[in-house]
């Protein structure tokens, strides 16, 4: 009997941002490209964004590269200009769409996980370092965004002020500084779960590790002429509780407005997360995955969760 040969999975495509290069300089990511002193490797001094690349193009580029910007202000990284990451990442994307024919065909595996790095560079350097890493996502994450997740609540520390009161905790930046986010993981593996909703102190409700909670509300109301008519509510936490400002949220939020729906943020509490008619984090590369249950409750019923999650996916979609 005849083996059928493995397909080799692609090879993450590198372009580091290089003034010699106008798109950027692709390196080879076989071999090794970062200084055994980069701060980012040693401190996890730097700042990074990801972001889903559908059929060759970049989703929600201007917002990834705002809050960038945003960030390496954050950590006083002095960066280059929107468009020289915008060369990067159009090489990035299409070196990696020649180099797997099966994502360049289009169809459900036309994406890529694009991700922007910078560091601080070697310790005593004039400058950061950055590159646009290209690579395929993982089976995962469709996996959770067609079955959903479950989630266990795990408090982060601190209360819901303290990112006003210490702002060097660098709270509203996105930081390669991943290592307690990626512990809560595989804490929550350990426990069965699938993913984390981090609670503060004073028992706010933040966000996932890698993610932004959402939650949804429906109510029926008098429509003002003798009927009923239901009123659909979109809620995220409030942004100065010590989050991540998300960029899908953000988006998703602008599209949801558009149709129809209320919007609102916090202050919220596990209890409206039990509450709520479905719960969901969502980020970009994931997109939106439902909540099945929380601490071992279900969230909802599953047919209300599928028919909210497949209405609020049609409208992310449409997301540039």
């Amino acid at each position: 009997m005849t083996i059928p040969a493995s397909v080799p999975a692609p090879a993450t495509v590198l372009v580091f941002l290089d003034p010699a290069f106008d798109g950027g300089r692709v390196a080879d990511a076989s071999k090794p490209q970062l200084m055994a002193t980069d701060l980012g490797a040693t401190r996890g001094d730097g700042v990074f964004e990801s972001l889903l690349a559908v059929g060759g193009r970049p989703r929600k580029i201007q917002a990834h590269l705002t809050r960038l910007a945003s960030s390496a202000r954050l950590l006083e990284l002095n960066i280059p200009a929107g468009d020289r990451w915008r060369r990067a990442v159009e090489t990035a994307i299409a070196e990696f769409r020649r180099q797997d024919p099966a994502v360049a065909a289009g169809g459900e595996k036309d994406e890529v996980v694009v991700k922007l790095i910078v560091t601080r560079g070697p310790e005593g350097a004039s400058a950061p370092t950055c590159w646009v890493q290209a690579s395929a996502p993982a089976a995962s994450g469709r996996r959770q965004r067609e079955t959903g997740v479950d989630v266990i609540l795990l408090d982060r520390g601190y209360d819901s002020e303290v990112g006003e009161r210490a702002p060097w905790l660098l709270l509203g930046a996105k930081t390669l500084s991943y290592a307690v986010n990626m512990a809560a993981l595989r804490y929550a593996h350990q426990q069965g779960a699938d993913d984390v909703i981090f609670t503060s102190a004073d028992g706010r409700v933040l966000e996932g590790p890698t993610s932004t909670v959402l939650l949804a509300h429906l109510e029926t109301e008098d429509d003002g002429a003798g009927g009923v008519r239901t009123v659909r509510r979109l809620i995220t936490p409030q942004l100065d509780s010590g989050i991540l400002p998300g960029t899908s949220q953000g988006a998703l939020f602008t599209a949801a407005k558009a149709a129809g729906w209320e919007l609102g943020y916090g202050p919220l509490e596990p209890k409206d997360l039990l509450d709520a008619d479905a719960v969901w984090l969502i980020s970009s590369i994931r997109l939106l995955a439902p909540v099945n249950h929380i601490d071992g409750q279900e969230i909802g019923t599953p047919e209300l969760r599928r028919q909210l999650t497949a209405e609020l996916s049609e409208l992310f979609s449409t997301i540039e």
